[in-house]
């Protein structure tokens, strides 16, 4: 089951998977949309909401795994765990919310009695980073800092964008001594060359900075976004507003512009955009190495990426309980999506 087929990641994979001759069955809270998509591409499909657990659970009966793409994922996703735990049924999203992944990492041992996988961000969020993180931890087994990132040209889709208007009033975040902080907007800077050059970049709070701990063990880490200095120095001015950006009005109206103006890239935008993934792992006697790869567009990773994690669970049955990608799906995943090259590692 594909949840939340009709948003624009949603419809990206639904088609992808009906093109590839699959049949998953369509499923979101929006019936005439759903409806119309699934009719389009004849393939079956069901309407339920997520706030009425009894029919969650009715509509998961049957079903092997479910693909959750209906954001922000900090409201959807507990509903939709908490039936796949009952029904049995495998558990697979494209978040890329750091809470969403430490409330599914401490489901482990109800994922191990219910004899399924949780395993959440199949997407670009966060398989090429945590891939990254992975194989550095191999290359460098003592490695007590960690620091991630990638580049992209890329526009929003509507739902990451409501999705990064909800974050702002969490601010930065970071993982420092084994603790998850919240620091700052733009809280670190350096140069980093992802790949295309050496850009200005700083630190945001993408999701390895839960899963790449889970991955890795490691306990300082970063991950870190290009951003000319002066957009940085206006991103830190900003912070002072936080509390005022967590207000249900400003929400609201930020949602709203959202909705008004962004409706994610084309087919022709995601060709064009491709992106940069980077990594560093340094020990307690200095040394570094560092990891790069370059792959498809973030949208087309996260189709190409969520439907090999649905591909595995239903040729393979690993042992329950919860995973990051690299854990699930080996850390050499995000080389085996169409536009990834290979991973260099210096």
């Amino acid at each position: 089951m594909i949840y939340g087929a009709n948003g624009y990641t949603g419809k990206l994979l639904a088609r992808a998977a009906a093109e590839r001759g699959l049949q998953p069955v369509l499923a979101g809270r929006n019936r005439s949309a759903v409806a119309a998509l699934a009719a389009e591409l004849s393939l079956p499909h069901r309407c339920f909401d997520l706030s009425q657990p009894e029919q969650v659970r009715e509509n998961l009966q049957g079903m092997q795994v479910v693909l959750h793409c209906a954001g922000p994922f900090s409201a959807t996703s507990q509903p939709l765990i908490d039936a796949c735990l009952t029904t049995g049924c495998h558990y697979l999203d494209i978040t890329g919310e750091i809470d969403v992944f430490v409330a599914a990492q401490s489901r482990q041992a109800e994922a191990e009695q219910a004899g399924i996988v949780i395993c959440p961000g199949v997407g670009f969020d966060v398989i090429p980073t945590d891939c990254i993180a992975a194989r550095l931890k191999l290359a460098l087994h003592d490695a007590d800092r960690l620091a991630l990132g990638f580049d992209t040209v890329s526009s929003l889709s509507p739902g990451t964008a409501r999705t990064s208007v909800e974050g702002l009033k969490y601010g930065g975040r970071i993982r420092k001594d084994d603790r998850i902080q919240t620091v700052p907007l733009a809280y670190q800077s350096r140069e980093i060359d992802f790949g295309n050059g050496t850009k200005h970049a700083v630190t945001i709070p993408w999701g390895d900075i839960a899963t790449a701990w889970f991955t890795t063990g490691i306990d300082d880490i970063e991950v870190f976004l290009p951003m000319a200095p002066s957009a940085a120095a206006r991103l830190r001015r900003l912070d002072r507003f936080r509390p005022l950006l967590g207000l249900a009005p400003v929400q609201a109206l930020l949602k709203y512009l959202v909705a008004r103006r962004i409706h994610g890239p084309d087919l022709h935008q995601r060709e064009a955009a491709r992106c940069y993934v980077w990594g560093e792992a340094q020990n307690r006697a200095g040394k570094k190495i560092v990891a790069r790869i370059e792959t498809a567009n973030a949208y087309d990773v996260t189709v190409e990426g969520a439907l090999y994690a649905v591909g595995f669970l239903l040729e393979n049955e690993p042992a329950p309980g919860y995973y990051t990608p690299s854990r699930l799906l080996g850390p050499d995943c995000i080389e085996q999506l169409p536009g990834s090259g290979a991973m260099h590692i210096e």
